[in-house]
């Protein structure tokens, strides 16, 4: 199991839920509900993943901590 931090939020625009990995470029997923949400964006974590060994693109390592915002 990977331990991307993912960040939940709802967005009025999108009229869902949205789950995005930072740690993770452009790797994000939307879901109907908070639970939808997280089970897309693990699913969008394994083909980021496997995306990025396809083309032999380095994959960040889960930091392990919460990141920082300013």
């Amino acid at each position: 199991m990977q331990k991307y931090e993912i960040i939940i939020y709802w967005s009025n625009a999108d009229d869902a839920f949205i789950a995005e990995v930072p740690e993770l470029p452009g790797c994000s997923a939307h879901g109907h509900s908070q639970e939808d949400a997280l089970h897309n964006a693990k699913e969008a974590i394994n083909l980021w993943i496997e995306t990025a060994r396809e083309f032999n693109d380095p994959i960040p390592s889960p930091k392990g901590e919460k990141l920082i915002f300013a």
